[in-house]
């Protein structure tokens, strides 16, 4: 008895989940000036100068704030330029990048 071949396909379920997002930490230092922190914020993070200024003065009292979240690309990218920019103005400025959920 020969096999009959059917025109019958499968479908396979496709299960997309969103990138995962990384927050941008900035990290209070002893030496960096309150001036450069603000820069940092307005012209890496675009950030209008009230928001940066208040954003400055919660890394001041707290040690550390949330400047952004983004995907892991862009979260790397602006954390390694403010910390360039830190660097080139002889700054110790601390950014760090971590998991939104953690």
């Amino acid at each position: 008895m020969p096999q009959e071949q059917s025109n019958i396909k499968e479908r396979q379920k496709t299960i997309y989940k969103e990138p995962r997002r990384y927050k941008v930490i900035i990290h209070n230092d002893d030496f960096t000036t309150m001036d450069f922190v603000v820069k940092v914020l307005r012209d890496i993070f675009f950030m209008n100068e009230q928001d940066a200024e208040t954003l400055m003065m919660q890394v001041h009292n707290t040690g550390q704030a949330v400047v952004g979240i983004y995907s892991y690309d862009i979260a790397q990218t602006k954390s390694q330029k403010a910390i360039k920019m830190a660097r080139e103005n002889g700054f110790p400025l601390r950014l760090s990048v971590k998991p939104e959920d953690e």
